[in-house]
């Protein structure tokens, strides 16, 4: 990867992120949560019909959106703005579009410089900086890996149709590299050098929760849950001065999930339950390392991070699975990453989680 005049990513660059750059702590927002120990405060009378919930789909999944609007005021602006976030974010991200902004790029004639939306340049820093981050262990460009393997909107083959040979493996490695993308801070641009493929399936629907908590809280509103495709964001508080409250899975059988209270925090988790094939006696994950070119060979079946924004935890949870149990849980450590780990073993399903993820427990 290369930056045009600057040395590393400017962290403002990144929408909502205060100035933090990625080794960041999640602690930032945790620390509130530990404050309080989410102790219940004096609790004043709630109208419970102050809770309201929208709902729809967009990007291929549902969406909704828990408001506590003690006012009443009318739902309709609020629909329409989040509508609007979700449109556009498939505008300008979705690979399943032809002409959507992403589309464009990728098709785009080597050695051309393209000018990009705010919120794709936005995502595309932070793809680039957890790809730099983790070694290649994430990487925006991996798409073609993806369609090999048969697991993405341009699949050379039906799904679990086989493993693909070496030949094609190596031709298909050539064109993945984040590296190369190159990026002018300063003319928000992206230099395309031929044949390299973004995809932004493992940031994107992240974002779009961020984007829609934006949107929400340009209208007044303060106190709400976003869920778009099992990605959350919480802001403000429930009714009656309570956090939010998520489950997340804390097995890798999902049969124990985890019910975690929140305040002004994202969650998102990546996992191998809906996306995969058998064969040979082996399970291969829609999650492909771009190092190696192939699936993940690790027991991983999900990863579920917590942070500040949407976005930083969506890209998070890719980069841990990538790196597997005992790498990721490293990683994440190391940088004060909120996360839970849940593995499939030889004596049952496991977990581990980091010293942050543990404080947040109620």
């Amino acid at each position: 990867m290369c930056i045009r005049d600057s040395v590393s990513f400017a962290p403002a660059l990144l929408q909502g992120s205060a100035g933090r750059g990625l080794a960041a702590p999640v602690s930032t927002g945790a620390a509130s949560f530990a404050v309080s120990g989410y102790a219940p405060q004096a609790v004043r009378r709630a109208d419970p019909a102050a809770l309201q919930t929208l709902t729809g789909e967009a990007m291929g999944t549902t969406w909704s959106v828990r408001l506590h609007n003690p006012d009443f005021r009318p739902l309709d602006e609020a629909r329409q703005a989040i509508e609007a976030a979700l449109a556009l974010v498939v505008r300008q991200m979705s690979n399943w579009e032809a002409g959507s902004d992403i589309s464009r790029f990728n098709r785009a004639e080597p050695s051309s410089w393209h000018a990009l939306p705010p919120e794709f340049f936005t995502v595309l820093a932070c793809a680039l900086e957890w790809a730099q981050a983790s070694g290649g262990a994430w990487d925006p460009t991996v798409g073609p890996l993806v369609d090999l393997w048969g697991f993405g909107p341009r699949a050379e083959k039906a799904q679990g149709a086989g493993i693909p040979d070496a030949d094609a493996l190596r031709r298909v490695r050539e064109r993945v590299g984040y590296q190369r993308i190159v990026l002018d801070l300063a003319g928000r641009r992206a230099l395309q050098p031929g044949a390299v493929h973004v995809d932004f399936s493992g940031i994107a629907k992240g974002y779009s929760v961020d984007l829609v908590a934006e949107r929400l809280q340009a209208l007044g509103h303060t106190d709400f849950l976003v869920e778009v495709g099992g990605e959350l964001r919480a802001c403000g508080q429930r009714p009656g001065n309570q956090p939010w409250r998520v489950a997340v899975a804390s097995m890798a059988d999902q049969s124990t999930p985890l019910a975690l209270p929140l305040r002004d925090m994202a969650v998102a988790t990546s996992g191998d339950h809906w996306h995969a094939f058998e064969q040979g006696g082996r399970r291969y994950s829609h999650t492909i390392d771009p190092r190696s070119g192939e699936p993940v060979a690790h027991g991983l079946t999900s990863v579920t991070v917590l942070h500040a924004e949407c976005m930083q935890a969506d890209a998070l949870a890719t980069v841990l699975t990538v790196l597997g149990p005992r790498e990721g849980l490293d990683f994440a450590e190391q940088r004060g990453v909120a996360a839970l780990l849940c593995e499939r073993t030889a004596q049952g399903p496991a977990m581990a989680m980091t010293t942050v993820f543990a404080a947040l427990l109620p």
